[in-house]
């Protein structure tokens, strides 16, 4: 899952996303809200982790600009040095998910950061079989089938169609089909991205007449649009 991070503690900041990164996680960290909030309009996050204060703004102000801008599934969760009962009860009443107190325990953030994912993502974790339409991708051996029939892909083409059928509608940037996909490959030329997404289009018969279409969108990335939805 990809997560941001606001902390104006850049040194605390970096923590958390070390912890989150070794439990698997993409993590990118910001220490202003401003900036936070201005990756939201062009990119998105499976999950936010707030301080209760930054210097630009407030928690909950962060938060309700936040939410304006995700899915009102998306866990977002204050992470903050404030154990101050009236502090936690505004975060919880502001829509906050959960609320943890530092000084950070790295065991249970993963606790907790896992926790919330698995009540937002249900199908996402753990899961050996995902169902979309005809389309059925078997998660443990990585196997892909359509209508019954297996279809042939590699490693990263399953991974890459599973991330657009777990995000349907959803334009979804270069940046973070490379980090979900690519992952540690830092240096993944624009085109191989391009030949990946076209192999699956034509593999998974993308096209209009089976419901489904895989388009570019100008300048930002792909989205995976479900006819008729």
């Amino acid at each position: 899952m990809r997560i941001a991070v606001l902390d104006n503690d850049r040194s605390q900041a970096d923590l958390i996303c070390q912890v989150l990164t070794s439990a698997g996680h993409v993590c990118q960290s910001f220490d202003s809200g401003k900036d936070l909030l201005g990756q939201l309009r062009k990119d998105s996050f499976d999950m936010l982790i707030l301080d209760w204060q930054v210097a630009d703004m407030n928690g909950t102000e962060v938060l309700r600009r936040a939410k304006e801008k995700l899915p009102s599934t998306t866990p977002m969760m204050f992470l903050t040095s404030s154990s101050a009962e009236d502090d936690i009860v505004a975060g919880i009443s502001a829509g906050a998910d959960d609320y943890m107190v530092k000084p950070l325990r790295r065991g249970e953030l993963v606790a907790r950061v896992q926790a919330l994912l698995r009540r937002a993502y249900p199908a996402q974790n753990g899961a050996e079989q995902l169902q979309f339409g005809p389309y059925i991708f078997e998660t443990r051996p990585g196997r892909l089938l359509m209508d019954g029939n297996v279809i042939e892909v590699t490693h990263k083409e399953f991974y890459l169609a599973l991330l657009f059928f777990r995000n349907i509608g959803r334009p979804l940037s270069r940046a973070y089909i490379h980090e979900a996909v690519w992952i540690r490959e830092t240096a993944v030329p624009s085109r191989t991205m391009d030949t990946h997404v076209s192999r699956v289009r034509n593999k998974l018969q993308l096209r209009p007449e089976n419901g489904f279409r895989l388009v570019p969108v100008y300048s930002y990335g792909y989205r995976l649009e479900k006819l008729g939805a």
